[in-house]
């Protein structure tokens, strides 16, 4: 059974409206790491470098058998759980939409994730979103699906300018709480002092 290694990062931890993304990538031991080169940390990169390796992502998946997925915790589970089950949520489904063998995969996480228990062979990497390609490109499938995703959120809340920020404690942002208060793709447990204040 072929091997893969495993790339998984989240984006959307901290705004404050707005789900959360994690992103898995599982590269096959056929496939070459050389066409990562070049890819870093999505948030070291600009929208437009992102969209063009998710494309490549894309290609990747197509032509060379990578096999990538990414899933989302919503607002209100993270105000109901927390944000760090949300994130642990996400990745398990994003995993198991990868239907990966655990014997046959070897997991790198960025930061402080971690894999469910039955995936033995894992590897939590500070800063791995940018030493690690396999995380990288993980990082930018987080990212850009989020962003795509608050870009259609905007359409329904359009006091917010969800496009713009993209759901973070921006000035914008937070003036646009202050007078419209809170809707329901906001973290309440996120906008605690200014729901206070509104």
């Amino acid at each position: 059974m072929e091997q893969f290694l495993v790339g998984i990062d989240e984006a959307g931890r901290g705004p404050l409206a707005g789900p959360v993304a994690v992103g898995v990538v599982a590269a096959p031991s056929s496939f070459n790491m050389h066409l990562l080169d070049g890819v870093r940390d999505s948030k070291q990169m600009t929208e437009l470098g992102r969209e063009i390796w998710f494309e490549k992502l894309r290609v990747f998946e197509e032509e060379e058998g990578l096999k990538w997925n990414v899933q989302f915790s919503s607002a209100l589970y993270i105000d109901t759980y927390g944000i760090v089950p949300a994130i642990k949520r996400a990745l398990s489904r994003a995993l198991r939409a990868l239907e990966l063998d655990p014997a046959h995969a070897r997991i790198l996480l960025d930061g402080s994730l971690k894999a469910p228990k039955h995936f033995l062979d894992q590897e939590t990497i500070i800063r791995g979103d940018d030493s690690e390609p396999i995380i990288s490109i993980a990082s930018v499938a987080a990212k850009v699906r989020r962003d795509r995703l608050m870009r259609k959120i905007a359409i329904k809340y359009p006091d917010y300018s969800f496009e713009i920020h993209k759901g973070y404690g921006t000035k914008s942002h937070r003036e646009a709480i202050m007078k419209y208060g809170l809707s329901d793709m906001h973290r309440a447990t996120f906008c605690k002092l200014k729901k206070g204040e509104k």
